[in-house]
């Protein structure tokens, strides 16, 4: 009685517990539909909420999508008058007048001075161009009185020696060149250094016959007169840098 009483009851416990199991069995894979969508949900969600709270790359004053180009291009409101101001080089301030010279006079001895710079000349060259200057015109450029056309250009006063005109008072029946040519002062003072470099030795010569040589004046000694001022005014004109 007692081992078949044992085996209902075994029998007994067995079918309880697969009446629980298999509620449990068939649910599982397959949940109700209105579960699923809730889950998907839930799921969708949840990536969302990740991906927009993702942290990012802490942004730095260095990161800002600036052209690699933009160092090197040049300012937009730099203005081309300021670049041409800064690139252009700077011109020596002309000397004071020296030797009791006026600003007139300086500025035709200035003009004598750079031609002959430009042309190679020495020192020497160009004080004796100045001291012959000085003495055919005072260095000022001069017309001729007796030749009206020299009066049509730009001129500082009136001579009377023939036709003798300009710095050099060179003459264009003597084969100087053409009248306007010869008030031109750079063009003179080219005529009368291209003359002096054909003297043999002028470089060694006193300065009264390196001049008397080119000029074939009637007065030859005067020249030498004018030496130590057209030294000083050379030497203020190298002096700045001309």
């Amino acid at each position: 009685m007692a081992v078949a009483a044992g085996v209902v009851c075994c029998l007994g416990l067995a079918a309880l517990a697969q009446a629980r199991e298999e509620p449990a069995g068939t649910g599982r894979g397959a949940p109700p539909a209105a579960d699923a969508n809730l889950a998907r949900r839930a799921a969708a969600e949840a990536a969302s909420r990740s991906l927009d709270r993702a942290p990012g790359p802490t942004p730095t004053p260095s990161a800002s999508p600036t052209p690699t180009s933009a160092a090197s291009a040049p300012s937009a409101t730099a203005s081309p008058s300021a670049s041409r101001k800064r690139a252009a080089p700077k011109r020596p301030a002309d000397p004071a007048p020296v030797a009791g010279l006026t600003r007139a006079q300086m500025a035709n001895a200035k003009v004598i001075v750079r031609t002959g710079r430009e042309l190679g000349f020495p020192r020497r060259g160009l004080v004796i161009a100045v001291a012959t200057a000085m003495q055919e015109s005072n260095l000022y450029n001069v017309a001729s009185g007796v030749l009206p056309e020299s009066q049509e250009y730009p001129h500082q006063g009136i001579g009377w020696d023939h036709d003798s005109v300009g710095l050099f008072q060179q003459r264009a029946s003597s084969g100087w060149g053409e009248v306007g040519q010869l008030m031109d002062p750079a063009f003179a003072a080219r005529q009368f250094l291209a003359a002096l470099a054909e003297i043999p030795g002028w470089e060694d010569l006193p300065l009264t016959v390196a001049a008397q040589s080119v000029q074939i004046s009637a007065y030859p000694d005067l020249y030498a007169q004018h030496e130590w001022r057209a030294a000083e005014v050379v030497d203020a004109f190298l002096s700045a840098g001309m």
